[in-house]
């Protein structure tokens, strides 16, 4: 049977709310390279992208490597005082996971995250085994090419059809899109729904226990026309 298998899921404002801590640790780098501050809006609008990507839509007219390097670290070393403190589950995440998980599911990890940054937040909730594979943008390509989601499929055996990609941002359903897997948007992260809905997902929830009774009407692979 084509069942549905394998739940796909962003990190930062999908699973964990840390989107103004990302919005902070940017205007301070900004502030320590010398650059001018972007708006909120501008920043949650890159949220998802890897860093250096992230940099160049932001700073399009900056031409200076040296500086980039710069800023990069400054945001990297801002987040891990934010840090600190690991970012908080949103309500409902940490008990759906272990009910998808003794339902049978595998659970992966897409994310813009470093690897080093995905593993010390996995090592402060104390989860670093949980998931079946996790997937980071340095060590891949950055969304929305679909390279991190092929390698997630292959690794877990599954077919684009029995894999949702549950995310924030218009890039996590752009991924999911190139990657022919069905697209799942949360509206409490990075963009609001009317941003979301522009990547036609199957399914747009306010809150992630929304996903739950979803799942429970999908007993089979998300094909076309099913």
């Amino acid at each position: 049977m084509n069942r549905l298998q394998l739940l796909i899921f962003d990190w930062d404002g999908t699973l964990v709310d840390s989107i103004m801590r990302i919005v902070e640790a940017m205007h301070t780098a900004a502030d320590s390279c010398g650059v001018p501050r972007c708006s909120d809006d501008e920043v949650k609008a890159i949220i998802g992208l890897a860093m250096p990507q992230a940099y160049d839509v932001l700073y399009a007219e900056a031409d200076d490597a040296q500086l980039k390097q710069r800023f990069i670290q400054s945001y990297s070393d801002e987040y891990i005082r934010l840090e600190e403190q690991p970012s908080a589950f949103y309500p409902g995440v940490l008990d759906a996971l272990e009910n998808y998980r003794s339902a049978g599911y595998q659970l992966a990890v897409a994310t813009g995250k470093s690897r080093r940054g995905l593993h010390r937040v996995l090592s402060g909730h104390n989860m670093v085994d949980y998931f079946e594979i996790t997937r980071c943008a340095d060590e891949t390509r950055s969304k929305p090419d679909p390279l991190m989601l092929h390698e997630i499929l292959q690794h877990c055996a599954a077919r684009p059809e029995q894999a949702i990609m549950v995310g924030d941002s218009p890039f996590d359903l752009r991924m999911a899109n190139n990657a022919q897997v069905a697209g799942v948007a949360v509206s409490y992260g990075a963009q609001p729904l009317s941003v979301l809905q522009q990547e036609n997902p199957v399914l747009a929830i306010d809150h992630f226990s929304e996903l739950s009774s979803w799942l429970q009407q999908q007993p089979h692979s998300l094909l076309k026309g099913d």
